[in-house]
Order: C-alpha cells, then sequence, then structure tokens
C-alpha cells in the first residue's frame, strides 16, 4: 500500500514511481493474460462427436465421460432398422468430426449422408475393427437344430437351414432376405457380444485420441474403466445364464445370435429375419410347428414392433411370451445404457426360460 502514499516527491521520485507502477502493471498484464490462455485451453470444446444409436452411442459416451457428450441420431424408441434422418440429423452429421456406427449395410439411414461428409470430417466404421468376431447373415427364420454344450463350428461359422439354394431356386413364400444385406454379409448385431464390446471401445479410444490428443490421457482412463465393467458384466450374465444354456426359444428377429453363441444360448429360430417386412402365412406356420417340436420354452417379442406376431404364433403352443430389447429402445441414453441393454436381455431371458418361472 506504500506505492498510494499520498506524499509531495520530487521530479526523480516522479520519475521511480511511474517507472515501477509500468513494471508492477506489466507484470499483472502478463500473468492475467497467461491464466486467461490456461483457462481457454482447459475450456476447448471437444470434438464434436455422433453415434448412429444406442449401444454405440453408449461406449462412446463412456470414452468421452468428463470430456463431452457425443450426439445420438436414433432416439427415443426408435429402430435403426426402420429409421429415416431429419433435417437434424443430417446437421449434426455435418458438423461432426468424427461419426460412430457399425457400418455400412446396418444403419442404411447412414450411407448417404456419410458419403457426404465435410473434408476432414471421419466416418469410423466399428464393424470394420481387426480382431472381431463376425457371424455370417442366416436366412430364414428356421435354424438348425441349436448346438449341444460342447459342439462347435468352425471358427466364424454359422450354419442355417436353407442357407445355400440352387441355382435359380426361388425362397419360400414369406422369407425375406436379411436386412437386405447381400447373401453372406455380416450380422450388425455385433454389440451383444461383449468381447466385441471391447474391441469396440478400444477402437472409440484410439479415434478419440487422435482427434483431441489434449484428451487423450482421459478417454484411455475411461476407455480402461469400461474394459473392466465390461469384464465384470461378461461373468455376471455367463453365471446367471448357465441354468438355462439349453432351453429352447424363439425371439421376433434375428438380432441376437452373436449374444447366444457368446453364452452357448438355444436360440431354435425368429419370426422374422429382417423387421421391416412381415413374415408370411407359411413363415407363421413353420415358426408354430418350430416352437412344438422343438418344445420352445418361450418366444421373445420386441418394444419397438407390435406383439400381434408373437400372440399369433404362441396361440395353442403352451409357449411363454417375453421381450428382449437389443438396440435399448426402452432405456435412457447414456454411458450406462449398454449395461442395462445387457442385463436387461439376460434377465429377460432367464425369467422366460426358468422351469419355475
Amino acid at each position: 500500500m506504500m506505492l498510494y502514499r499520498s506524499i509531495s516527491p520530487g521530479p526523480s521520485s516522479n520519475k521511480a514511481r511511474s517507472s515501477q507502477i509500468s513494471s508492477l502493471g506489466l507484470g499483472f498484464g502478463v500473468a492475467t493474460l497467461l491464466l486467461m490462455l490456461g483457462a481457454a485451453s482447459a475450456q476447448a470444446k471437444p470434438p464434436a462427436v455422433v453415434a448412429s444409436f444406442k449401444p454405440i452411442h453408449s461406449l462412446v459416451a463412456g470414452v468421452m465421460d468428463g470430456v463431452g457428450t457425443p450426439s445420438l441420431i436414433v432416439k427415443g424408441a426408435a429402430s435403426p432398422h426402420t429409421y429415416a434422418l431429419t433435417p437434424s440429423d443430417a446437421q449434426a452429421i455435418q458438423d461432426a468430426q468424427l461419426v460412430f456406427w457399425v457400418g455400412e449395410g446396418f444403419e442404411r439411414f447412414l450411407d448417404k449422408a456419410i458419403e457426404t461428409l465435410p473434408h476432414g470430417a471421419k466416418s469410423v466404421e466399428l464393424g470394420e475393427i481387426e480382431g472381431l468376431t463376425l457371424l455370417p447373415m442366416r436366412e430364414g427364420g428356421i435354424w438348425d437344430e441349436h448346438m449341444h454344450e460342447g459342439e462347435e463350428h468352425a471358427e466364424g461359422e454359422a450354419h442355417v437351414e436353407g442357407e445355400e439354394h440352387a441355382e435359380g431356386e426361388e425362397h419360400a413364400e414369406g422369407e425375406e432376405h436379411d436386412h437386405d444385406h447381400e447373401h453372406g454379409a455380416h450380422d450388425g448385431h455385433l454389440w451383444l457380444d461383449p468381447a466385441n464390446a471391447k474391441l469396440m471401445t478400444a477402437a472409440i479410444v484410439a479415434e478419440l485420441s487422435a482427434a483431441d490428443p489434449g484428451n487423450a490421457a482421459v478417454y484411455e482412463t475411461n476407455g480402461e474403466k469400461l474394459q473392466g465393467r465390461l469384464d465384470e458384466l461378461d461373468q455376471e450374465i455367463a453365471s446367471s445364464l448357465a441354468p438355462v444354456k439349453q432351453v429352447p426359444f424363439i425371439v421376433f428377429h434375428d438380432a441376437y445370435q452373436y449374444f447366444d453363441r457368446h453364452y452357448g444360448l438355444a436360440g431354435v429360430g425368429s419370426i422374422t429375419v429382417n423387421p421391416e417386412q412381415s413374415p408370411g402365412a407359411k413363415r407363421l406356420g413353420e415358426i408354430r410347428d418350430k416352437i412344438v417340436n422343438q418344445q420352445a420354452r418361450c418366444v421373445f417379442r420386441e418394444p419397438n414392433f407390435e406383439p400381434a406376431l408373437v400372440d399369433t404364433v404362441v396361440e395353442g403352443t403352451g409357449a411363454r411370451t417375453g421381450v428382449l430389447d437389443p438396440e435399448g429402445a426402452s432405456l435412457k441414453e447414456g454411458p450406462d445404457l449398454y449395461f442395462q441393454l445387457m442385463r436387461s436381455i439376460a434377465g429377460s431371458l432367464k425369467t422366460c426360460l426358468s422351469a419355475s418361472s
């Protein structure tokens, strides 16, 4: 406070004091500038990130926790199989630096939008990650007799009744091709295998770290936590489903072979392969016969499709009904959704397939 003391100095004193004040002011100015630059750096916006639908968004959100929140395209109870982009979706994609999706052929609503991404933006097809377990699409809703414990297919093989058709052979009435994929394409529901989810998480960490190196340490820490949670989840579900591994069941659409094969479950068919198309009367009759012949204990519907078809095929068979939600239609989006989704599927299967239920 002595600097501002009321005195009557001579000219030389005034000059010295002015010099002191200027130096002090310059010091404060530099310090303030440095603090402002540091604050600006700490508050720098994270990369603009878009994820296609809820399970993918959940993994991305988990890796970005504490840095930012990715945008989600398919919200609420909408299904990626029947979704159409809105103008706001298209704008979010155009503004994005990274777009995470399973890939071309699964989220077909994104195919054209990805082609028009601006320069510098990156499309990350998680279905193309090296090391993933990828299963071929199955044609028709009547699958092979379920594998008994100890039986194995060749690596990546998913043999299906009627998978190969003779040249010129027509499909049976009501039979759909799998999501209009080319014959032999991979099943895109790969997130339902937790080992795949771990590989996807690692890829998400790598892509975010490359795009935003300033937050790479956070992404890596979050990724490690997610990997640990996925291991715990996997062990929990395997233990929970062990008592019902050999109980046959039917699903609404063929979305669960990754889950079934990872946990050794006995799914024996689906009402429809392509949920965008209703099965014909012949398919429904075949499914009803399958329920009876295989003594399928449960037929599962999905929350974003009408239950009428399920009610039709179980009528008079004695089979129970349940609900499976492969895409989290009934769950709130966010980093915990993936874990809630997997536990929900496991819980529904165990409840409906248990002899005491």
